[in-house]
């Protein structure tokens, strides 16, 4: 090329940026910092306390205020794993929207509440469960009960529901759980459990991981309730008992991600830093150390800071899974009280729940551009769909000027 082309060529070229090298990985990941500060169950809920049942069993439960005028309570059951803190977007949201009362629940072996032995999680002994602490918050006057329940949660409130353990259950939704997609789900649990990180840094990192690895899409949801999901491996408490976490916890989370994104390259600056030696002192493999860094995995550095895990080991819980939800379209069916089915894909009904929904057995509704965390994705949507439906059979009234939706697919 001669000269007059390359000035030629320069002049149609952007001018170029004097400061700094283009496209460097700390400046693209200060631009891409995300707050991962926890939030309190206090921004939620009312009240929190911990009722006896009896000497075995203690369990935790949250509630919003009590209704300007009559109306449900609304028994929420959380999915394995998960906490009662699961719920609280969608109580603030709700509870905006109609009359009523959200009462969430700590299930046996979950979050802050306490069992003798917390390995039973049939589906009798968690059904059980709920029914003895419902008589013990209501041992006089019953009010109106209408079950939710997520996932596991979801199976639960159908055995729970069928066993008719109380009185005044006026009706039930069951959220993104069906017992054909979930039986050919249990074949790939394990792998899926093998699959998560074992150990946090913090509580901030826990959060992190939960956003960038999909099990919840709503950073702000997933502030909430990861906490009521780990403990802090040094007290064995929940981690929701260490919040709110001094400043400087929080400023280092907010500069040191253990998750790096895997889609991403990182550049590395062209020279090695002084004293960088390769590990078997040879000339080839000090050059080449010059020019390439190992990687950190994730694995590696989790297992590096093992300050926050599980509070509960799910693949113990194997020998339950399918007695949550073998037979559980049919219970769901048979169940005489109105019913409603929230689903992330309409893919994932069985054929015994396609009969019924073409029967007109039930209410169906799929919520798109979620996950399986329904509730906690899309909060706002779920509270619409349940509230229309609770306004539509006369069960609450609308606390605000609530347009009630009819149901689609």
């Amino acid at each position: 090329m001669s000269s007059l082309q390359r000035t030629m060529l320069k002049g149609k070229l952007p001018p170029t940026i004097p400061s700094g090298r283009i496209g460097r990985a700390d400046s693209f990941k200060k631009s891409r910092i995300r707050d991962y500060k926890p939030g309190l169950w206090s921004e939620f809920f009312a009240e929190k306390d911990d009722v006896q049942v009896d000497e075995q069993r203690t369990f935790r439960i949250y509630r919003t205020k009590q209704p300007e005028k009559p109306g449900p309570v609304l028994l929420l059951l959380h999915g394995g794993g998960y906490s009662a803190l699961t719920w609280a977007h969608f109580c603030t949201e709700v509870t905006s929207m109609i009359h009523c009362q959200c009462l969430c629940i700590d299930l046996r072996g979950h979050g802050d509440s306490k069992v003798d032995d917390e390995d039973d999680l049939s589906a009798d002994t968690l059904s059980k469960d709920i029914g003895d602490l419902i008589l013990k918050l209501y041992p006089e006057e019953m009010p109106q009960l209408f079950v939710v329940g997520h996932s596991m949660g979801g199976a639960i409130a159908v055995h729970f529901a069928h066993m008719a353990l109380v009185p005044n259950l006026i009706g039930i939704t069951v959220i993104d759980v069906v017992e054909g997609t979930a039986m050919e789900a249990l074949a790939s649990m394990q792998s899926f459990l093998r699959s998560r990180p074992k150990y946090f840094q913090s509580i901030p990192n826990a959060i992190e991981w939960c956003i960038r690895s999909g099990q919840v899409r709503n950073v702000d949801s997933a502030k909430v309730s990861m906490p009521g999901q780990i403990i802090n491996c040094t007290t064995n408490k929940l981690a929701t008992n260490d919040l709110p976490l001094p400043d400087e916890v929080l400023e280092e989370a907010h500069h040191n991600s253990m998750f790096p994104n895997p889609f991403s390259i990182s550049e590395d600056e062209e020279s090695s830093p002084p004293g960088d030696e390769a590990a078997d002192g040879s000339p080839e493999s000090a050059a080449a150390g010059a020019d390439f860094k190992k990687p950190i995995t994730t694995k590696s550095m989790t297992e590096a800071a093992k300050n926050y895990t599980w509070r509960i080991d799910l693949s113990k819980s194997e020998k339950y899974w399918v007695g949550w939800f073998s037979g559980l379209s049919d219970k769901f069916l048979n169940l005489r009280l109105p019913k409603q089915l929230l689903l992330a894909s309409i893919d994932g009904l069985d054929r015994t729940l396609t009969v019924g929904q073409m029967q007109g057995r039930f209410q169906m509704q799929v919520l798109a551009r979620c996950g399986h965390a329904v509730h906690e994705d899309r909060p706002h949507e779920v509270a619409e769909v349940i509230s229309g439906y609770l306004i539509r059979n006369r069960f609450a009234e609308a606390a605000s000027e609530f347009r009630c939706h009819m149901p689609s697919c």
